[in-house]
């Protein structure tokens, strides 16, 4: 396989990854902020933060407030990880991408890509309206997921894929998990308890986590368990520690990459060594933070080991920011 070819695979797998995980971040926002009590107040600034956005979301828009935030991230073109811009670029790396890919698949992308562009605005305009948008997304992208997992053959191309998912799927995992540190809950409310473990009961629905937490975990959510299981508990698909796993399978079928499953073994060691239960918010946001570098490691070792190309090198995964390939060249993926 070429390596432009893995680089256009890889890119596909990741943008359809974001684009379904900011709708999931945003649905995750919409669920805390039904649940905040009077006084309570949500930081949008934070949000953006988060997304890892804030620069680049500031030379568009002077004010970070709902309306602003929610354009940038659904349908505004300007932003390369709004879920239209995903979606534009999944399509056009799977244009490029058909003769490695189910035939099926083409046709799926190019309609939920068709759907977004459709319905973006439509997002944009209520809360209710953006939720049930979005949940259409999550589904429809669910379905893609599938194709490939039922249809594809698990080749040199399928690792690729699974990759770039599970690495964007770990990133934005930890994420939605640092959501409530845009919270600003009055420590003195006497319903402070309640209202956490509600927030905190959101952060799992927006996963699709909740009802495995309560089986595998408990019927009480508790925000340590609840940061514990998504960071740590291999037997859902969506944790951090689950993903790492994928990412080092997967690179253990591939040529020239002991140094790669290095770097994951050492993440995963950090993950099991790191203490998550009594962090403050504020101590959670840096954890995750250096979490986010840490996996942007993986991203640069790929770029560099089997992505080389004459132009430049793609963004840190830290910074939230992807691209399309677009240079020619004809350099072979080592075998």
């Amino acid at each position: 396989m070429l390596a432009r070819a893995a680089e256009n695979l890889y890119w596909m797998a990741r943008y359809l990854e974001r684009a379904e995980n900011t709708a999931r971040l945003i649905n995750s926002t919409t669920h805390v902020l039904l649940d905040l009590p009077l006084g309570a107040t949500f930081g949008w600034a934070n949000l953006i933060e988060i997304a890892g956005l804030d620069n680049h979301f500031h030379q568009h828009y002077p004010d970070a407030n709902e309306d602003s935030i929610m354009r940038f991230l659904i349908e505004d073109s300007r932003n390369p990880s709004s879920i239209l811009s995903c979606m534009q670029f999944a399509r056009e790396n799977t244009r490029t991408l058909r003769e490695v890919l189910p035939a099926e698949m083409w046709e799926r992308i190019n309609s939920l890509c068709l759907y977004v562009r459709e319905h973006a605005s439509i997002a944009c305009r209520s809360r209710r309206d953006r939720y049930m948008v979005l949940n259409n997304v999550i589904e429809q992208r669910h379905a893609i997921v599938g194709l490939v997992s039922g249809t594809m053959g698990h080749d040199f191309a399928f690792q690729i894929i699974k990759l770039g998912r599970n690495l964007e799927r770990a990133d934005m995992t930890t994420r939605i998990l640092d959501i409530n540190s845009a919270v600003q809950l009055p420590r003195d409310h006497v319903l402070h308890e309640a209202i956490m473990e509600r927030i905190w009961k959101s952060t799992l629905n927006s996963l699709s986590a909740y009802q495995t937490y309560r089986r595998l975990i408990g019927m009480q959510v508790r925000g340590g368990e609840v940061i514990n299981f998504l960071l740590k508990d291999m037997r859902f698909p969506r944790s951090v520690e689950h993903c790492l796993n994928e990412i080092e399978s997967c690179l253990k079928l591939m040529p020239i990459s002991q140094q790669m499953q290095q770097i994951v073994v050492q993440i995963r060691h950090k993950i099991a060594q790191h203490h998550t239960d009594s962090l403050s918010a504020i101590a959670l946001h840096e954890y995750l933070d250096r979490l986010q570098a840490e996996l942007g490691e993986i991203h640069d070792a790929l770029n560099h080991r089997y992505f080389h190309t004459y132009h430049e090198s793609s963004p840190p995964i830290e910074a939230n920011q992807g691209k399309i390939v677009t240079a020619k060249f004809e350099m072979g993926f080592d075998q």
